[in-house]
C-alpha cells in the first residue's frame, strides 16, 4: 500500500477530532457553572475561558496540522478532568482519566493510548501529591486501575479491528486499481472497435469500387476467351484441310497422277508453314488458359533424366541439320520430382529450340542437378548472347529481341513466356545469364516435393487510389481468420468429392450417423452441418425431430446422387466411372460373387472391348469374355449364352445401355444376371446435381436473418445470377 493510501486509510478508520473538541468546550462551560459558590466569579470564569480558548486553538491547529490536533484535543480532555477534580472534588472524578485512553485509541492509535495512559497516571500521582486526589485514600488506586484496565481493553479490542480494517482497505485499493485498469482497457477496446468499424467502412467502399472493375474485367475475360475459342475454331478447320490434303499428296503423290517435283517442293513448304501456324494456335490457347488460371497440371513422380532425353530427341534433327553438338549431363543422384511431365518437356523443348535457332557455331549443353530441395536444369548455348538492354524483353509474350520485320531468326515470342508460366505453376522459377557475344544460359528450378499451399498476397485487397489515413494511436491486433469447417452427413462420398474439389481451403469432416454428427458439432464449433440424403424434406424432418442443433449452427440438406444411387436407379449392381483401372474392374467383378466364368462386355468402342477382354481374360482369373457392339446384339447373347455377368456402356448407337437394362429387368430369365455399368457419365458431375435445398438453424431465424437469407438466395439463384457476389476462382488440377 502506498504512503498516500496508508494516510487515507488511517484518516478513514479514526474518529473525528471536531466532536471531541466540541464536547470538551461544552464540558468546560459546564465546569465553570458547577464550581464552588465562592469561586464562581473567579475560578469558574477563568476555567471556562481557558478551556474555550484551548478548544478554539485546537480547532485552528487542526485546520493546518490535522495530525497534531488529536493530541491537543486529548490534552484538553486531560486538563479538563484535572480542573474538574480540583474544582468539584467529586468522588470518582479521577477515574475519568481512563477516557483519554479511549480517545487516544480512537483518534490516534493504540500506541498513543499507551502514551496517554502514562500521562494520566502521572497526573494522578501529581494530584495525590498535591492533596487534591480525593477524600478516599483508595481513589488514586481506583483511577490507576481504570486507566490501565481501559488500555488493556483497547489493546484487546481495537488491534484486531484495526487489522481487519487494514486488510479490507488494502483489498479495496486493489479493487479500485483493477477498476481503473478495466476502464483503461474498455477505452482501448472502444477505440479498437471504432478502428474496426472504420476499416470495415473503407473495405465496403473498396468492395463497391472494385465490384464494377471486377464485372468489367470478367466481361473482358469472357469476351477474350470467346474470341480465342472462335478464332481457334475458325483457324483449325481450314488448317486441318490444308495439312490433311498436303500430307496425303506428299505421302502418296501417285494417287494424284504425275506431280511435278517443283509442286511437291512447294507443297512441302505449305505443309511446314501450316504445321508452324498450328503450333502458334496452340501457344495462344495455352497462354490464354494460363492467364485465366485454368491451366491444369497432371502431376506425377517423374524422372527428370527421362524428360531431358525426350526433349533432346525432339530437337536433335534441328541440331544435326546445322552441324551443332547437343550434350546432356544429368546427375546420377537426382531424385524423381512431382511435376507435369508434358509441360516440363515442353519447357525444355522451347529452350532447346531457341538455343538451336540462335546458335550458328558450337552447340548446346543441357545439365540437371540437385540443390537442396530443388532440381536445377540449365541450357547453355554458344550463340550471340543477349545484350543487357534487351534483357527485359526475353519473357514478354509476343516480344522479340530483334523486333524488325527483317529479323534473321523466326519465332512468335511466346515460347519463353509460356515456359516461365509452366515453371511458376510448379512453384519454381526461371532466369538466364548472358552477355553480348558470350552465349546464353537459361536456368529453371523445380521443387522436388510440392510446396505447401499459401494464401494469395494481401496487396490484392488494397487500391492504389485510396488515400491512407495514418492512425495516431496504437491499434490492437486482430485475430487471424480460420478455415471454414463443415460436418458432412451422407452414406457415400458424393458431396464430399464436390466440396474437396471446389472448396479446397475448407475442412471437411465426414460422419455416417446423426449421433456422430451430434458429437462432432459438440466437440468443435463448425460453420454448418451438410446433409446429403435421398429426400430433402425427410432429412429436414429428421433434423428437427431427432437432432437439436447447437444455437447458431445452420444445417443444409440436399440430394446428390452417387454412383451407387445411379446403379440402383438403373437396376444395376455397380457403377464404374471411366477411366477404369485394372484393379477397380477386377474388384467390381469379384464383388458380384459369380457362379460362372463367362462375362458379356457391351461397348461400341472396339478398342475398349479389346482392353476389357485382355484384363478379364488374363490369368489368374481367365474369364471367358463375350463382346457385343450394341444393346440389340448383347440382348441376343444374353438369351443364348446366359453369361455370369454383364458389363455395359450406357451411350451406344441403336439400343443403348438404358434400354438394354430395361429389357433385361423385364425378362424373368435375365433379370437375375448381375450387371455393372461402365460409363464416362459421372452422376455427381452433371450440370444439375440436386433439385432441392433445405435449410434449418439451431435456435431458429430472426426476422433480419430470414430477410438476409431470402435476399442472398434469390440473388444467387435468380436467372440473372449473382450481381455482386464473389466469383469463385478456377481450380487447376494438380
Amino acid at each position: 500500500m502506498s504512503e498516500s493510501a496508508a494516510l487515507s486509510f488511517r484518516a478513514e478508520v479514526r474518529a473525528s477530532t471536531n466532536g471531541v473538541i466540541a464536547a470538551t468546550a461544552v464540558a468546560g462551560i459546564a465546569l465553570g457553572l458547577l464550581a464552588e459558590p465562592l469561586a464562581i466569579l473567579v475560578l469558574g470564569g477563568i476555567t471556562t475561558i481557558v478551556v474555550e480558548a484551548l478548544c478554539l486553538a485546537t480547532w485552528l491547529v487542526g485546520l493546518w496540522h490535522p495530525r497534531v490536533s488529536p493530541w491537543l484535543a486529548i490534552g484538553n480532555v486531560v486538563l479538563l478532568i484535572g480542573l474538574l477534580q480540583i474544582a468539584l472534588h467529586a468522588p470518582g472524578t479521577l477515574a475519568l482519566l481512563a477516557l483519554p485512553v479511549v480517545l487516544a485509541a480512537a483518534l490516534i492509535g493504540v500506541r498513543a493510548a499507551a502514551a496517554w495512559a502514562g500521562v494520566a497516571s502521572l497526573l494522578v500521582f501529581a494530584l495525590a501529591a498535591l492533596g487534591v486526589a480525593g477524600q478516599a485514600p483508595a481513589e488514586p488506586l481506583v483511577a490507576l486501575l481504570a486507566i490501565w484496565t481501559m488500555l488493556a481493553a483497547m489493546l484487546a479490542i481495537y488491534q484486531p479491528v484495526y487489522q481487519f480494517a487494514h486488510w479490507s482497505w488494502e483489498h479495496f485499493c486493489e479493487a479500485q486499481q483493477i477498476l481503473e485498469e478495466t476502464r483503461d482497457r474498455r477505452a482501448e477496446l472502444k477505440q479498437a472497435l471504432e478502428d474496426l468499424a472504420e476499416a470495415n467502412l473503407q473495405l465496403t467502399r473498396l468492395n463497391r469500387l472494385t465490384q464494377g472493375l471486377r464485372l468489367a474485367a470478367e466481361e473482358a475475360r469472357r469476351a477474350k476467351e470467346q474470341f480465342v475459342a472462335n478464332v481457334s475454331h475458325e483457324l483449325r478447320t481450314p488448317l486441318n484441310m490444308i495439312i490433311g490434303f498436303s500430307e496425303m499428296i506428299m505421302q502418296d503423290p501417285s494417287a494424284y497422277g504425275r506431280i511435278p517435283p517443283a509442286l511437291l517442293a512447294d507443297l512441302e513448304i505449305i505443309l511446314r508453314n501450316s504445321q508452324h501456324l498450328s503450333g502458334l494456335i496452340d501457344d495462344v490457347l495455352d497462354l490464354s488458359q494460363i492467364e485465366a488460371g485454368r491451366m491444369a497440371l497432371t502431376k506425377e513422380q517423374v524422372s527428370l533424366a527421362e524428360v531431358v532425353e525426350a526433349a533432346v530427341a525432339v530437337v536433335r534433327p534441328l541440331f544435326a541439320g546445322k552441324g551443332l553438338y547437343l550434350e546432356t549431363d544429368v546427375a546420377a543422384d537426382l531424385p524423381a520430382i512431382l511435376c507435369d511431365r508434358t509441360r516440363i518437356r515442353e519447357v525444355l523443348v522451347n529452350l532447346l529450340s531457341n538455343a538451336g535457332r540462335f546458335t550458328e557455331r558450337g552447340g548446346v549443353r543441357v545439365r540437371a542437378w540437385r540443390e537442396g530441395t530443388y532440381a536445377i536444369v540449365s541450357v547453355t548455348d554458344t550463340g550471340p548472347g543477349i545484350a543487357p538492354e534487351d534483357a527485359s524483353k526475353v519473357f514478354r509474350p509476343f516480344e522479340q529481341i530483334d523486333g524488325s520485320l527483317r529479323r534473321r531468326h523466326g519465332g512468335s515470342g511466346l515460347g519463353l513466356s509460356i515456359s516461365r508460366a509452366f515453371v511458376e505453376l510448379h512453384g519454381g522459377s526461371i532466369w538466364f545469364e548472358s552477355g553480348r557475344g558470350e552465349g546464353t544460359t537459361f536456368h529453371f528450378r523445380l521443387p522436388i516435393q510440392p510446396p505447401l499451399p499459401v494464401p494469395a498476397g494481401v496487396e490484392r485487397w488494397f487500391s492504389p487510389y485510396l488515400q491512407y489515413d495514418e492512425h495516431r494511436h496504437p491499434q490492437g491486433s486482430m485475430a487471424p481468420a480460420v478455415r471454414p469447417r463443415f460436418v458432412v452427413l451422407e452414406p457415400h462420398a458424393a458431396l464430399q468429392r464436390l466440396l474437396r474439389r471446389y472448396l479446397g481451403e475448407a475442412e471437411i469432416v465426414p460422419v455416417a450417423t446423426i449421433d456422430e454428427a451430434r458429437r462432432e458439432l459438440a466437440r468443435v464449433p463448425s460453420q454448418a452441418l451438410l446433409v446429403n440424403a435421398g429426400s430433402v424434406p425427410a432429412a429436414l424432418q429428421d433434423l428437427l425431430r431427432d437432432f437439436p442443433l447447437p444455437d447458431g449452427t445452420p444445417a443444409l440438406a440436399c440430394s446428390i446422387h452417387s454412383t451407387s444411387d445411379a446403379a440402383e436407379a438403373l437396376d444395376a449392381d455397380d457403377y464404374l466411372l471411366k477411366p477404369i483401372s485394372r484393379e477397380a474392374l477386377l474388384a467390381a467383378v469379384e464383388r458380384l460373387n459369380l457362379k460362372g466364368k463367362t462375362i458379356l462386355v457391351v461397348d461400341d468402342d472396339p478398342e475398349a472391348l479389346q482392353l476389357f477382354r485382355r484384363i478379364l481374360g488374363a490369368p489368374p482369373h481367365s474369364y471367358r469374355v463375350l463382346r457385343a457392339a450394341d444393346g440389340r446384339q448383347a440382348l441376343e447373347l444374353l438369351r443364348q449364352e446366359r453369361p455370369a455377368a454383364l458389363l455395359l456402356d450406357l451411350v451406344m448407337p441403336g439400343m443403348d445401355g438404358f434400354q438394354l437394362l430395361a429389357e433385361k429387368s423385364q425378362d424373368p430369365e435375365l433379370r437375375d444376371i448381375p450387371a455393372v455399368v461402365i460409363s464416362a457419365r459421372d452422376p455427381a458431375g452433371q450440370p444439375i446435381v440436386t433439385s432441392a435445398l433445405g435449410l434449418t438453424r439451431g435456435g431458429g431465424l430472426s426476422v433480419p436473418q430470414l430477410l438476409d437469407c431470402l435476399a442472398a438466395v434469390t440473388r444467387i439463384l435468380s436467372p440473372a445470377g449473382p450481381v455482386d457476389g464473389p466469383t469463385p476462382p478456377a481450380k487447376s488440377a494438380g
